[in-house]
């Protein structure tokens, strides 16, 4: 029997019948715990406080938390504007005891009033409660309690207590006057300044990092840690938004001293264990700046079909469950890819060393080798430890130049450019088998922002996915789902990666949204449905609009211990195995798979019980929006910095615009080459004015018969950035005569009176009444290559 660790002996002593709350010296003498081991034991109850696990009462005694019917644990996560979503864990027993419906309510509106003390990104726990009914709406529905009968509200979270801080730290501005001196925060999680503690180096102005110490009423005091310097200087932006979310970007010395002891050659008593690949034409397919090279490929063609191997770096044979580094891993639970650098999850020794998959080296690996029919069905697959002497390093742009016909780079080995181009005969065929079972092209358009050697932006570069990212995706997503399968089928515990079914509210939402730019559509909860729906927006203006639509409809991605399935991708079975250098996800799959490889090892490695995987899955799915945010915020900085130059330069730079909704103070837009939004103030409109607003047409008419309309297609220059808001205002490019301006091909502009509607094919009819309720507003969130 496993010895207890000190955390499991004090829940075991709580959870007596007969236990009677005990502060900290009492705990000691209570399990015996030496001198020498009583700061371990603060440790671990400050821990547990922090988690949830224990509350701290009177005279600084533990106990358990009594449970609540009605509060629920999660995550937070503030807009820009001050008010926040609450993310309940759709996982922890203690929400599923609730009997709260989780799915229904799987992000729930936090107004600032009701945000308490929490910070962007805190664990906490958070009440919820019906929105407060107006005197109009109980005079309307006098006889049903003020709500219409039979309409369920939708709820709103009220912050009861902070579970766990994300970091604690606060990036803001320095400020001060005579002796007075304070921090004005940048979170908008604080309304207000931050009250100093103790003195500091910094200049009235300066970019600084506070660490909250405490809250006298609802005034948090701080001690400055850290300054970055002026805002404007080069790096100081980057910075802000690393401390901002709590990044970790320096490795303790105990970690590097680790992965500085792991040889740079693979050893050859573990070469001669493994499967050898070394004489087979295995090649790598990544961005051409890329250094930690997780995946490769081989391809053959068989008499059926096709046979695949992807082999996966195997970062489980060096990084090992309970070290230093296994533990540095899991805290940061991924890599975060900034616009100008790349925080890893794992020291550059392994990540760009003896992990990755380079050409021209031994490498070991994880292998998935697939048969796969004509028909792009996974027919057989087994798993081995296997050994790789990658022959060919190609970048996206080199394999699509293969693909469109031409030459592989001079020097590759001979049967490369067949092998590609037959590999992408597979991949096509998984991949119009995926879209038959159900799965949603998600794709988004990206864009990235290139930046000067002084750091500032200086264009904006297209990222286009062509057909050799499509060749790569669809290998991973077969690996993925063939372990998956396997490990469902073993019932061996592991982390999921899910994608659950989408609340109808949300879909009715979407439909409104689609409907109002002049599409028709069926039944929104078939999939096939939406699908026709997107491909009716292909290479249309509002084709972006339409998608972000229905991405905000949608749950988000997360990981469980729990088989869940996967609806985007349409998979019961699916997990991450392909980028363990990047996702402590995969480290923990290819732990699990050990024991099912063809080859496996003596000794498997361990994997963590049902319950710790719960734990560890909720965190790196915080993780994982953690590092989502600040990429997405590191992009949108710099380009808010690029549109503040246009806005300044002589010859004004104009971009082709799509108006998304009209309202009496003006036209919000999309730029939709560079996927941002912003607004054209009513004052800022051609003409003179004055601008008169139809609802029903969701138009504005101005002057001389004038007009700007839902969908209508128009082309703009950026009139000025407001950086603190993180906003762009454009202005009508050139003389702005509104009737050159053209609409959407099928919006409202197009086809007249809003009310001219018309069922489509597939059934299905105009949707429920638009909710009341108002969204905060957030940019798209950008996906990447792997699900």
């Amino acid at each position: 029997m496993p010895r207890l660790t000190l955390r499991d002996r004090i829940l075991q002593l709580m959870q007596q019948r007969d236990y009677q709350p005990l502060n900290k010296s009492e705990f000691a003498r209570a399990l015996e715990v030496p001198s020498g081991k009583r700061a371990d034991l603060r440790n671990e109850l400050a821990g547990l406080e922090r988690k949830g696990k224990i509350v701290a009462g009177k005279k600084g005694r533990f106990s358990l938390p009594e449970a609540r019917k009605d509060a629920l644990r999660g995550s937070i996560k503030f807009t820009p504007k001050g008010d926040a979503w609450f993310f309940p864990d759709t996982i922890d027993p203690d929400n599923i005891a609730t009997g709260i419906d989780l799915q229904k309510n799987g992000r729930v509106y936090v107004s600032r009033r009701d945000s308490g003390k929490a910070l962007n990104g805190d664990r906490v726990l958070a009440s919820l409660k019906a929105p407060p009914i107006s005197p109009k709406q109980f005079r309307s529905n006098r006889s049903s309690g003020g709500r219409p009968p039979g309409e369920e509200p939708e709820m709103r979270a009220v912050v009861e207590e902070i579970l766990e801080r994300r970091s604690g730290n606060i990036v803001g501005t320095y400020q001060q006057k005579g002796k007075n001196a304070w921090v004005r925060a940048d979170d908008p999680a604080i309304d207000g300044n931050i009250e100093l503690i103790g003195d500091t180096t910094a200049r009235p102005g300066q970019t600084v990092v506070v660490s909250i110490e405490n809250w006298q009423h609802k005034t948090p005091h701080g001690r400055i840690i850290e300054v970055l310097g002026w805002p404007g200087d080069a790096g100081v932006d980057i910075l802000s938004i690393i401390h901002r979310n709590g990044i970790r970007t320096s490795f303790p010395d105990d970690v590097l001293a680790e992965a500085r002891n792991i040889p740079d050659e693979v050893d050859p008593q573990e070469a001669q264990r493994r499967e050898d690949w070394r004489d087979r034409l295995v090649i790598t397919i990544d961005p051409a700046d890329a250094k930690d090279h997780d995946d490769a490929i081989w391809v053959k063609r068989t008499e059926k079909g096709w046979k695949l191997a992807v082999h996966i770096a195997d970062v489980s044979h060096y990084v090992k469950p309970r070290t230093s580094l296994d533990k540095e891993a899991v805290m940061r639970g991924n890599s975060t890819y900034l616009v100008d650098r790349v925080i890893p999850m794992l020291p550059v020794e392994l990540s760009n060393g003896i992990c990755s998959l380079k050409p021209d080296v031994d490498r070991l690996t994880k292998c998935a080798v697939l048969d796969i029919d004509r028909n792009g069905k996974v027919v057989k697959s087994r798993f081995c430890d296997a050994l790789i002497h990658s022959q060919s390093k190609l970048s996206y742009e080199q394999a699509q130049t293969i693909l469109d016909g031409g030459k592989a780079p001079a020097g590759s080995v001979k049967g490369l450019e067949d092998m590609v181009r037959e590999a992408w005969k597979m991949a096509s065929t998984l991949r119009k088998r995926r879209f038959a079972n159900g799965a949603l092209d998600l794709e988004m358009p990206e864009i990235r922002v290139h930046l000067g050697d002084d750091g500032k932006a200086d264009r904006i570069e297209h990222v286009i996915h062509t057909a050799s990212h499509q060749l790569i995706e669809e290998c991973m997503l077969a690996a993925n789902e063939s372990v998956a399968r396997i490990l469902k089928i073993r019932n061996k515990p592991t982390i999921h990666r899910v994608h659950e079914e989408p609340d109808f509210g949300r879909l009715q939402e979407y439909g409104e949204t689609a409907e109002a730019f002049g599409y028709s559509f069926g039944d929104l909860t078939n999939k096939k449905h939406i699908q026709q729906l997107l491909d009716a927006a292909k290479d249309r203006p509002d084709e972006h609009a339409i998608k972000i639509g229905l991405l905000k409809s949608l749950k988000r991605a997360a990981y469980s211990p729990d088989a869940l399935g996967h609806y985007g991708l349409s998979k019961s079975d699916y997990c991450h195995f392909t980028s363990p250098i990047r996702r402590y996800a995969d480290l923990i799959v290819h732990r699990s798979l050990q024991p099912f490889l063809d080859n496996a090892p003596k000794k498997a490695d361990p994997t963590p019980k049902q319950a710790e995987l719960a734990d560890i899955a909720r965190h790196i799915s915080d993780t994982e929006r953690t590092s989502a945010d600040a990429e997405n915020d590191s992009k949108q900085i710099k380009l808010l910095d690029y549109l503040d130059q246009c806005a300044q330069s002589d010859k004004p730079v104009v971009f082709k615009g799509l108006i998304t909704e009209v309202r009496s103070m003006g036209l919000m837009v999309e730029a939709t080459e560079i996927s941002t939004r912003g607004v054209i103030k009513r004052e800022d409109l051609p003409g003179g004015g004055p601008w008169r607003m139809d609802s029903v047409q969701q138009r504005l008419s101005g002057p001389g018969g004038k007009h700007f309309q839902l969908g209508q297609r128009i082309e703009m220059e950026v009139a000025r950035i407001d950086h603190e808001r993180r906003f762009v205002d454009f202005k009508i490019a050139g003389d702005g005569d509104a009737k050159d301006a053209s609409p959407a091909p099928g919006s409202r502009g197009q086809r007249g009176k809003s009310r001219d509607w018309k069922p489509s094919k597939t059934g299905g009819g105009r949707s429920a009444k638009k909710s009341s309720r108002k969204r905060p507003k957030s940019l798209p969130h950008k996906r990447k290559r792997k699900k």
